[in-house]
């Protein structure tokens, strides 16, 4: 029977509690079966600065204490425009993708004995001559790694223009007792894009070769050298190459422009 407020009105009942927890458990199975990401609204999921990222951390946050049904309607909506907008299919990891690393040779010995103020200021010259030509380049800067970053390329040609433009802008960056020298590593491989991230095992393949290359040195995985103009290249491959992560399987070549 439905109850009456002050001025005589028939208001709805509220649904019991069992009813609500049915009702909360039939919304998370239908996530199961939506298109997309059916645990869309996580830390890891919503950690991008995308506007669907940013609605959906606020849903979180404000039904943190509490499961509730607006909480689940509202991240399932998400889910699916998530979902929807991803027409390169890189949220699901079905699109071949140039995932390459840098990182500075021998900056930390160096921070250590400059100071903060020094190594502060020349993270930031040396983020603005090699970030750049990832843009310049049609690539994706998806996060910085203290004195490195991860970026992401359609075409592995593109991944290596940009390095190699990194590495002549960076010729023209000073720092007291310090020559700073990028090391570089790239593999074409199916990450999954979560959030604002990418993971999977070609994301550690590529990670695991970048430390292993020596200053103004990019090593390339075999899949990422099969997309590259040999002919303008000096190419060697790393026999003796054993990378903690890397299936052995994985050839790894030095590649230097001519």
């Amino acid at each position: 029977m439905q109850a009456g407020d002050e001025n005589g009105k028939m208001t709805p009942p509220m649904p019991s509690e069992d009813s609500r927890r049915r009702m909360l458990t039939a919304l998370r199975t239908l996530r199961q079966v939506l298109p997309g990401d059916s645990r869309f609204g996580d830390p890891l999921s919503t950690a991008g600065d995308e506007q669907s990222q940013v609605i959906a951390r606020r849903i979180a946050e404000v039904s943190a204490e509490e499961p509730s049904i607006l909480r689940e309607a509202g991240l399932s909506a998400l889910q699916v425009w998530e979902s929807i907008t991803d027409v390169a299919g890189r949220q699901r990891g079905d699109v071949d993708l140039a995932i390459v690393f840098t990182d500075l040779v021998d900056f930390s010995r160096w921070a250590m004995q400059a100071g903060d103020e020094p190594a502060l200021q020349l993270l930031r010259d040396v983020g603005e001559a090699i970030e750049p030509p990832v843009g310049a380049h049609s690539g994706d800067v998806v996060k910085r790694l203290g004195d490195g970053m991860m970026a992401v390329f359609s075409e592995p040609a593109d991944g290596l223009e940009a390095v190699l433009e990194a590495n002549r802008r960076l010729a023209w960056v000073e720092a007291p007792g310090y020559r700073p020298r990028i090391r570089a590593g790239m593999h074409l491989g199916r990450p999954r894009r979560i959030g604002g991230d990418y993971l999977g095992v070609d994301v550690n393949i590529a990670a695991r070769v970048a430390e292993s290359a020596k200053g103004e040195e990019l090593l390339v995985s075999e899949s990422a050298l099969a997309h590259l103009d040999r002919e303008r290249l000096r190419v060697r491959r790393k026999r003796f190459f054993r990378g903690k992560g890397v299936p052995p399987e994985v050839a790894i070549y030095s590649v230097r422009q001519r």
